[in-house]
């Protein structure tokens, strides 16, 4: 008989042990950030009805790299990201939640693009968004930046410095507006402009020309990104406000605390619905992963769920393209997370397990990472071996003499050291 493959599917990930502790310990510290900033955790459904998930209806035209599929007549998806799913949610308990309402999310999301570094198929991601009715303060972008920062220094320790390059969606519509293009030349300027850091400058200077074929308008755009755009003040009101908006902007966060920003108009993100300032964050000592995290400000994505307007601020972050990458790359020292075990207890004989029994569950009490080698009838040398693989801090050992003494010989693995103690003192040794 043929073995079956052993691999997962491409894109899709697996972590070896000390792996998943990394992964779990970065998680928590991030997650407890949330918490902190009063975020509620929501664990919302990995599939959603097709119509959720895209506006075609044609099911054969879907242009898109989303997992979708057909259970008798119901058409559905894999949840691809986590904001489409929190606007069904929002519509529909309007009535239940109090705003602004503030919902973190952290789960498994699908894409079905092409495997490379930093991008897979079955990714964890981290959302935060803040919603209002009617209205929501730009005040709510800033601290949402503020608080990616927040989470991302948590784990400074293992993927170092980040900073935040921000950008303005109404801004490139007022200078647009302000040149007359059509919509089709602002649709091709926007892609063009999203590209731009992964372009050539000729490439990019090539591309606007043949959208616009008009020299004055071609360099209204390079003047942005050479000059800055203090030359278009008073142009119109709408350029005005919006950058009115960006300095005062920038202003906030740094009342905020937030490190490392600067405006990069390059930055313009989902072209789908973003509609206000956008952001983007980097890890100073790792650029070639791109984005870890991002986001802004979307006014319309829960309207075709509901009538009530709902004005939302919201980012993602990376989690499996942060550390598994990085963990890919061998840029985390892994050395504290190869042991979860702080002792291992070894059994000198089955009829000793009942008194081990005790003595584990002693440990566990006690919240000391345990666990037991139940193989009773293995050799002393094997069970010795056994905590040595696992990398336990200490081995416990019971055998007859110890049963009758109500005892335990506690070995540390570092050092070598074994004295005969109670199970009281051993706890007390372990503990430091």
């Amino acid at each position: 008989m043929d073995l079956k493959p052993t691999k997962p599917l491409s894109g899709f990930i697996e972590l070896l042990p000390a792996q998943q502790r990394c992964f779990d310990e970065c998680s928590s510290r991030m997650l407890k950030v949330l918490r902190e900033c009063g975020f509620s955790m929501l664990d919302l459904p990995a599939i959603e009805r097709a119509e959720v998930l895209t506006d075609k209806d044609n099911w054969d035209e879907i242009e898109t790299q989303m997992f979708l599929f057909q259970y008798g007549d119901t058409k559905m998806g894999l949840r691809y990201d986590g904001t489409v799913g929190l606007s069904r949610y929002v519509a529909g308990h309007l009535n239940d939640l109090t705003f602004p309402f503030r919902a973190s999310q952290f789960s498994k999301r699908y894409r079905g693009e092409r495997r490379q570094r930093g991008r897979y198929r079955e990714f964890y991601q981290m959302d935060m968004d803040i919603m209002g009715i009617n209205t929501l303060s730009t005040n709510y972008d800033a601290e949402i930046i503020s608080v990616i920062q927040r989470t991302l220094n948590s784990v400074s320790e293992f993927i170092g410095d980040n900073y935040v390059r921000i950008g303005s969606r109404p801004f490139w519509d007022a200078l647009f507006d302000w040149l007359e293009m059509n919509a089709e030349q602002k649709k091709a300027v926007f892609v063009l402009i999203d590209k731009k850091d992964k372009m050539e400058p000729a490439e990019f200077v090539a591309g606007i020309a043949d959208t616009l074929n008009n020299p004055e308008k071609e360099q209204a755009i390079h003047s942005v990104f050479e000059n800055g755009y203090d030359g278009l003040q008073n142009k119109t009101e709408a350029l005005d406000s919006a950058i009115a908006e960006i300095n005062g902007f920038m202003q906030t966060l740094s009342f905020m605390g937030v490190k490392n920003a600067k405006i990069d108009l390059s930055v313009t993100r989902g072209l789908a619905y973003y509609t206000g300032l956008v952001f983007e964050f980097g890890l100073t000592n790792y650029p070639e992963l791109g984005t870890a995290a991002g986001g802004g400000r979307y006014a319309d994505l829960v309207g075709k769920f509901s009538k009530t307007k709902i004005i939302g601020v919201g980012a993602a972050i990376g989690f499996s393209r942060i550390f598994v990458a990085l963990m890919e790359m061998g840029k985390i020292d892994l050395s504290q997370f190869e042991s979860g075990t702080d002792v291992a207890v070894l059994v000198m004989g089955d009829k000793n397990v009942p008194y081990a029994m005790s003595v584990l569950n002693a440990l566990r009490d006690e919240k000391i990472a345990s666990v037991a080698y139940l193989d009773t009838d293995k050799k002393f040398k094997n069970q010795i071996e056994y905590a040595d693989k696992i990398m336990a801090k200490f081995s416990m050992i019971i055998g007859d003499d110890e049963v009758a003494g109500n005892k335990v010989a506690l070995k540390n693995m570092a050092s070598g050291n074994q004295e005969i103690l109670s199970v009281s003192d051993a706890i007390k040794v372990i503990r430091g």
